[in-house]
């Protein structure tokens, strides 16, 4: 079997399995079996490859029709034009949470930032590299998810330091800026996801109590004290979530509460400042 053939039986098979990017995916695990580009594919895909490079491929096949993430299998995810090592502890980053880097990356120079349920750390780091903060903390209450965190914070040669906390029980510090991508999925919603989000990406990640606002209720209940006036905090919202995530600031006190969109033009964060 030549490479070629290899590679569309691969999408195939991807296919099959109800791989959404069945071709794509493909593509990527052959990548990253081989270490190859595109360009040098295109010059080798009429060769036939080594047994061990078949059987490796085949493996990764398998696992992909398994509906395992593409991103926990090759173990990186690229996000802010930064790469993240990401395994089965953290929430894969997502293009839509860049919308929330982005927006609070223009109030970040020279302030104490603080990332509350930081996962990957992938919105810390990011800060961190791309902004220039005072000083970056970022926090989680898994210490699995905190370990890949430092790695990838070690990776990218950012600033940033790690607190084990339940929301606010470990957090001590006062913030200019509260950011976090919180989990926010309702219980209808965790029924229907894609088998790669519910069988695999942490579950503590992902669901956000029933109505999927108990976060932000927690978050929000205790900003204040750890806020300074005048700060801000920003959230990423389900794209639903907007109007309830805005009166649950309002509640706390909160002023200047505004929406933004992602780039599907979706509500995907909401933002406010502290009188």
């Amino acid at each position: 079997m030549i490479l070629r053939d290899m590679l569309k039986q691969g999408a195939d098979t991807l296919r099959k399995a109800g791989v959404s990017e069945s071709g794509l995916d493909a593509w990527y695990l052959l990548s990253y079996c081989m270490g190859i580009t595109k360009s040098h594919y295109y010059m080798i895909q009429d060769k036939v490859p080594d047994n061990n490079i078949i059987q490796r491929y085949s493996e990764l096949i398998l696992e992909r029709s398994s509906r395992k993430p593409l991103q926990y299998i090759t173990g990186t995810q690229e996000f802010m034009g930064l790469v993240f090592d990401v395994d089965e502890n953290v929430l894969i980053p997502r293009q839509d949470t860049e919308v929330l880097v982005e927006h609070a990356l223009a109030f970040c120079e020279r302030k104490r930032v603080l990332d509350m349920c930081t996962g990957s750390g992938c919105i810390a780091v990011s800060i961190s590299v791309l902004g220039s903060p005072e000083s970056v903390d970022a926090s989680d209450i898994s210490e699995a998810a905190l370990e890949t965190a430092k790695y990838n914070s070690e990776k990218n040669n950012a600033a940033v330091s790690f607190i084990v906390s339940d929301i606010w029980d470990g957090i001590t510090r006062e913030y200019d800026i509260i950011v976090s991508n919180p989990p926010y999925i309702t219980s209808d919603e965790m029924v229907e996801l894609m088998p790669e989000v519910r069988e695999y990406e942490p579950e503590t990640a992902l669901f956000g109590g029933v109505d999927g606002l108990s976060m932000y209720k927690r978050i929000a209940d205790g900003a204040g004290e750890h806020l300074v006036s005048g700060g801000y905090i920003f959230f990423e919202i389900g794209c639903n979530q907007a109007a309830a995530v805005s009166d649950i600031l309002e509640r706390n006190g909160f002023i200047d509460i505004r929406t933004e969109k992602d780039l599907s033009g979706l509500d995907r964060v909401v933002w406010a400042r502290k009188k």
